[in-house]
Formats: C-alpha cells, structure tokens, sequence
C-alpha cells in the first residue's frame, strides 16, 4: 500500500510463466555459440554478486547455470574472466539456466 492507502502491485515475470508446449526442433539462432562449460563469471543484479557457470557464450549473449530468483526482462551484469564486466538483461529462465541478452556485443 501507498502512503495514500491505495494499493500498488508489481507484476513479475518468470520463465514458468510462458509456456512452450513443444520444443524447438531448430536452432534459429545465427550466432556461433564458444562452450564455455568449464568457465565461471559473475552475474550482479540487485547489488549482488553470484558465481555462475557459463553455458556458452556468443557476441550477443551467454547462457549460465543460475537457480536463484531472477526474472525475465531484468538489468544485470556479466563479469566474464577475459572480456571484463558487460550489461545485459535476462531473456529467459529455464531449469536452472538464464539466457543474458548483452546490452552491447562483445568484440
């Protein structure tokens, strides 16, 4: 409630919330995709820092083992061992997996 006694609400969005009755049979990605399986970076959102495990990366992008409370559409930042700390957003959250879509793409 607001000072005013009118109520707020937050309307949050989560992976489980779009469903996907059938899986892609295609990868409709353009971008080459580097396994990065045996890196870590770090994810900071909400002035806090987590230790992820990468997926895979691309220029736009990575994929990292994330189970905490993030959702879709969310500012965070990637520190990744050789490329430094870039900006992105959280594009989709899925059996422990977040998808970062980088605000700029890596060189």
């Amino acid at each position: 409630m607001t000072k005013e006694g009118r109520m707020t609400s937050r309307f949050q969005l989560h992976g489980s919330m779009i469903p996907r009755s059938v899986k892609r049979m295609f990868d409709e990605r353009s971008e080459e995709r580097l396994d990065a399986e045996s890196q870590t970076a770090i994810l900071s959102f909400r002035g806090r820092n987590h230790i992820v495990g990468l997926v895979n990366l691309s220029r736009s992008g990575a994929m990292v083992r994330f189970t905490g409370d993030a959702h879709i559409g969310e500012s965070v930042s990637l520190q990744l061992l050789d490329r430094g700390t870039i900006a992105g957003q959280v594009r989709w959250l899925r059996d422990g997996r977040m998808g970062v879509y980088f605000a700029r793409p890596l060189e």
